[in-house]
């Protein structure tokens, strides 16, 4: 209880962190009673189950088909829904509740009349947490999480045309017989709904006593790699450097941390890292390793290096739209217009002969390549 309570004034201070933690440690069951509380101190005239019913029947739903449209499907809907649908409804809740806390509180100390004001700035303050909430949860990149953030007011109009009958059918479903035999039938399935928090949560914890040990490595990099997903950058790079001073020949935590060198923009930082992957492994990550060294190069202006790096790449690995289109930039800055025009037309059409389960992932790249070959 406690905890779950510092969790939420935590979300006041670094929201970020905050919904990374309530992934870890967070409560659902405690997230849906501070909606539910904060509903009822807010005295709107509607039923204090309104706000959690939207939250969990219209805007997490949404939220998740918004996050399969911008980032590719990962799975079926189904496994997606039951795998992101409890944490994500849990940072949610602890974001609504964060935003309405202060309404909450101001009505009971401020005038009725400056309240209207006050509760839409805190509309924007939602805003705001919910793209660290998305951010985090669906382990997605800035722009993605802004714009499912940006969208998500669709979700919240059909709620808004079904609230008359929603309401009339709940009217009726509070029967305790029917809510006896629902549980009954159902509780599986929606004990379910919870199950991938509740592994997740374990599955932490487990890799939290596994890095007590002073000589375990491999716990290290695997919580870099949480902290990666959910852009804590800080925290990942901690463990990756954790993960190396255990075992230098950790290859994958110098790779990692070459690769978020690189999007910091720390080039030579990234490039050291980069070397000693080649140096203990030259093929590691499927070839990969060439690809970003070649980026790195193209990144920074040296597109010989970098032309050298990524067709050592696209031979290995010639359907990769990433690779293809960094080789594309890399022969833009030689001037060989021609060739430039050729790799950014196999990137797009890599994309579109791509398994359908890797288009959207992907798509980002023949976009890229698709703006090069008009410009």
């Amino acid at each position: 209880m406690i905890e779950n309570i510092n969790l939420l004034l935590r979300v006041f201070t670094n929201p970020g962190a905050a919904m990374s933690d309530i992934l870890d440690r967070g409560s659902l069951l405690f997230a849906s009673v501070w909606v539910v509380a904060i509903t009822m101190a807010l005295r709107m005239g509607i039923p204090f189950y309104g706000p959690l019913l939207v939250l969990a029947v219209f805007y997490v739903p949404g939220l998740i088909l918004l996050a399969r449209m911008f980032t590719g499907p990962g799975g079926s809907f189904g496994t997606v829904f039951q795998r992101d649908y409890s944490p994500a409804l849990t940072c949610t809740a602890m974001a609504w509740s964060a935003a309405t806390l202060p309404v909450a509180i101001a009505r009971w100390l401020l005038p009725e009349q400056i309240l209207p004001a006050f509760a839409g700035f805190l509309g924007v303050y939602f805003v705001i947490l919910m793209f660290f909430a998305v951010r985090t949860a669906f382990g997605i990149e800035n722009g993605p999480s802004a714009a499912v953030v940006g969208l998500s007011w669709i979700p919240l109009v059909g709620a808004f045309f079904l609230w008359g009958p929603l309401r009339f059918i709940l009217g009726w479903l509070a029967s305790p017989f029917f809510l006896f035999y629902a549980w009954y039938y159902l509780g599986g399935e929606l004990g379910n709904i919870g199950a991938g928090m509740r592994r997740s949560q374990n599955f932490r914890r487990m890799l939290e006593a596994s890095a007590v040990n002073p000589h375990d490595a491999e716990a290290q990099y695997q919580l870099g790699l949480i902290y990666q997903e959910r852009r804590q950058y800080t925290e990942a790079i901690r463990r990756f450097t954790n993960a190396i001073q255990i075992r230098n020949d950790e290859t994958d935590a110098h790779f990692q941390l070459g690769r978020i060198a690189r999007q910091q923009g720390r080039l030579k930082e990234a490039l050291m890292h980069f070397q000693t992957v080649v140096d203990q492994d030259p093929n590691h990550h499927q070839s990969e390793i060439l690809r970003e060294i070649g980026t790195v190069y193209v990144e920074a202006g040296q597109y010989s290096d970098a032309v050298n790096e990524l067709a050592n790449y696209v031979e290995r690995r010639p359907y990769d739209p990433e690779g293809l289109y960094y080789c594309g930039r890399a022969l833009d800055g030689l001037n060989r217009k021609d060739e430039a025009r050729l790799m950014y037309q196999r990137a797009v059409d890599s994309v579109k002969t791509a398994p359908r389960y890797l288009q959207r992932s992907v798509a980002k790249w023949s976009r890229l390549a698709q703006k090069q070959l008009r410009g």
